[in-house]
């Protein structure tokens, strides 16, 4: 076991260079994207370091891990998310006081970009005129209003549930949405309230109102940047250049900038570029929305080897590993009866664990994000059909052959090796395949977690609801599949023993 996880990690370090380079991390919603591509840029300006953006990396939390481990070195974040969930709650405001107490964690925050983008709840005008309802207090009178909320809202510590007790909302708990489509979703009658960010360039789109916050419950929302306190030192030109940033957008700014990428098809780096070369950002009614391509353009776009090569590492490298495991662990369950429950039973559970799940589980184990955490993860979920499949095909074998094996007084291991293995081949053979094809489609959540793969497209689409970006991650994702199967439908039949394989009917 050991060494199949230490050839695990072997693999995935051999993949990552080991030059100086700045690690720019993001969120999983667009002003996220956008705000890590112009980090990125900025610091690459600099020509101090190489400079490395890893976008969508999830949550809150998955971030912040990934920024005290030292996985990242810095992302743009907003000063009450500091407050109330990251640190809790603490009794501190002002980027002095937040200094203090992160001192603790090597972690800083400053150069404020400008803007304050605050949590908000907001409904569809004409409901909103319809029901009286101008204000958040409003709602404790109205408990038929259906709530759709993101689900990181829903769990922070100043979202849902501190919500509902500040204004005493009379409403059950509410459906969970990602976030890029609950516009959508309140566009279609389905939820009357969501949860938005005041910089969302789809309130206007969508003729939402705003709710007035007339308790204040939502804190000062100032976009910063939160990064490793040793940054500054280890590399000051590049810290330079992150400085100009300060005061650089505001409010309105930061709208068009998300505007541009949601309404009027620019990618995320098209955008901040467009941004940093101080081009027209603010984006007009009356301004014509760009054509977004074709969709072969953005199905074969320029990241499309990188992200293949990395679906496709993911796939084999886990794949490997499970199968120079899962074989022996098969075995096991066949030649040791007492061993039997217990291998198949843990292999089994592995499996009813949801694969998000898994992966944020594993994060603060290995206390990194990216390819390791993943790597194992699909090595998990890979074991099972390639255990299963080589213990039926060993206990299948007809009690004839084992007779005639030992009557020929061979020993185990070469009846084994000679004449069980081989005999089992198909179906250990078919094990691996179900285990690859599975693992193919699995990989793509590994982009929530920084492992890139098609899985970021997918990220990009759902953060952004472009169902042609979700197709441009699924397609390939899919076709891959189909490859692999038919890879191994090859396989198959060179690796089967000549008097296993079908008999060729000729007429």
């Amino acid at each position: 076991m050991r060494t199949v996880f230490a050839t695990l990690l072997a693999l995935a370090c051999c993949t990552h260079a080991a030059a100086e380079t700045l690690v720019v991390g993001s969120k999983r919603f667009t002003e996220s994207y956008i705000l890590g591509e112009i980090i990125a840029l900025t610091a690459g300006r600099a020509g101090e370091a190489q400079v490395e953006h890893r976008p969508g990396l999830g949550n809150t939390g998955i971030v912040y891990q990934a920024l005290r481990s030292g996985e990242i070195d810095l992302y743009a974040e907003y000063t009450g998310t500091i407050e109330r969930e990251i640190l809790k709650g603490s009794q501190v405001s002002g980027l002095e006081g937040l200094n203090r107490v992160l001192a603790s964690q090597k972690l800083a925050v400053g150069v404020p970009l400008g803007f304050n983008n605050t949590y908000a709840l907001a409904m569809r005008e004409a409901s909103a005129q319809t029901m009286g309802v101008r204000a958040i207090s409003d709602l404790a009178r109205k408990p038929e209003v259906v709530f759709g909320l993101s689900q990181e809202f829903i769990g922070r510590n100043d979202g849902w549930p501190g919500l509902k007790k500040a204004y005493k909302l009379p409403q059950p708990s509410p459906r969970g949405l990602d976030h890029g489509l609950a516009y959508e979703a309140i566009t279609a009658g389905q939820v009357d309230v969501i949860d938005a960010y005041s910089t969302d360039a789809k309130i206007g789109r969508f003729r939402l109102r705003v709710l007035d916050d007339d308790l204040h419950y939502f804190p000062v929302y100032d976009a910063v940047l939160f990064y490793r306190a040793d940054l500054p030192q280890r590399l000051p030109r590049t810290w330079a250049a992150l400085q100009t940033l300060q005061g650089s957008i505001n409010a309105s700014r930061m709208i068009a900038l998300n505007a541009q990428a949601e309404l009027d098809g620019l990618s995320f780096a098209e955008v901040a570029q467009e941004f940093l070369d101080g081009r027209e950002a603010e984006a007009s009614s009356d301004k014509p929305a760009l054509a977004k391509g074709s969709f072969l353009q953005r199905l074969f776009a320029p990241d499309f080897a990188r992200l293949a090569w990395e679906h496709l590492l993911l796939v084999l490298v886990s794949l490997a590993g499970a199968t120079a495991l899962g074989i022996p662990l098969g075995v096991l369950a066949y030649r040791v009866p007492r061993a039997r429950q217990w291998v198949l039973s843990g292999t089994g559970i592995v499996q009813t664990i949801p694969s998000l799940a898994l992966f944020a589980f594993l994060i603060p184990l290995f206390g990194m994000i990216g390819t390791v955490p993943a790597l194992v993860a699909l090595f998990l979920y890979a074991l099972l059909p390639i255990v299963r499949n080589t213990y039926s095909g060993l206990a299948d074998i007809a009690p004839g052959l084992r007779e005639s094996a030992l009557a020929l007084g061979v020993s185990p291991s070469f009846r084994l090796l000679k004449i069980e293995l081989p005999l089992a081949s198909r179906s250990i053979i078919a094990g691996v395949k179900t285990s690859a094809v599975i693992n193919v489609g699995t990989a793509t959540i590994a982009a929530f977690i920084g492992a890139g793969g098609f899985g970021e497209r997918i990220a990009q689409g759902l953060a952004l609801n472009d169902n042609a970006a979700l197709l441009a991650g699924a397609v390939p994702a899919a076709a891959l599949a189909l490859l692999v199967h038919g890879g191994f439908e090859l396989l198959d039949r060179w690796l089967m023993p000549a008097g296993l394989r079908e008999p060729v009917l000729k007429g």
